[in-house]
């Protein structure tokens, strides 16, 4: 009985919100398409420089010049935990919704000027490279973004409202343990998603780039 009543609050809570996650997606979206346009707004020679660097980095991976694991997975978390823990933050102040959403826009950017690239200089190997090295993660990193945004925004409006609108009389507190629930449980998946980036990724690009002669 407790599990279905969870389940019919959660459902009811997305249906409530369904048009703010629609918009938090889309907005990561649009950060994913702006970033592939920029790849082709570079100049040759920047785009030329950009592909040195990342050649020397195939050059490394192959011959097995890469971090430990461990300091990946602790730079992975580390990096993914404090854009969470940020957002998180965000949805707390009152000024920090609009923060909120240009943090997920340039989250967006930021992947879509990665694949962007990749596929720009190096055609269906650099698809093949964004599959294997950036993809694996960011199924479980994007999704995380994305919900953490879409609750952080959703927690600063009820705080805007509780502090403008008079009339607003539902308590805070619950809300806010809930908000406490989704970090948590943010992390947790942060947490895995890293393990992939740092363990399974690498290998994956190693064998890619030593299969493909991408060094």
């Amino acid at each position: 009985m407790k599990k279905r009543l969870y389940q019919s609050n959660a459902a009811s809570y997305f249906r409530e919100h369904s048009s703010i996650f629609l918009f938090i997606v889309v907005l990561f979206l649009m950060g994913v398409i702006f970033g592939a346009i920029v790849v082709n707004s570079m100049s040759i020679t920047q785009k030329e420089d950009l592909f040195y660097y990342l050649s020397q980095f195939f050059g490394q991976i192959s011959n097995g010049k890469v971090a430990d694991n461990n300091d990946l997975f602790t730079q992975s978390f580390l990096h993914n935990s404090k854009f969470i823990g940020l957002m998180w933050i965000l949805g707390i102040s009152i000024i920090g919704l609009p923060v909120i959403l240009i943090l997920l826009f340039i989250k967006g950017m930021v992947v879509g000027f990665t694949v962007g690239f990749l596929v720009n200089q190096m055609g269906m190997k650099g698809f093949l490279l964004a599959f294997v090295s950036i993809l694996p993660q960011n199924l479980i990193t994007i999704p995380v973004f994305i919900m953490m945004a879409a609750f952080s925004v959703i927690f600063s409006m009820r705080m805007i409202k509780k502090q403008f609108m008079k009339k607003y009389a539902q308590p805070v507190l619950p809300y806010f343990k809930k908000y406490i629930f989704v970090l948590l449980i943010s992390i947790v998946f942060i947490s895995a998603a890293s393990g992939i980036e740092a363990f399974l990724s690498p290998w994956l690009m190693k064998m890619l780039i030593t299969s493909a002669n991408l060094k």
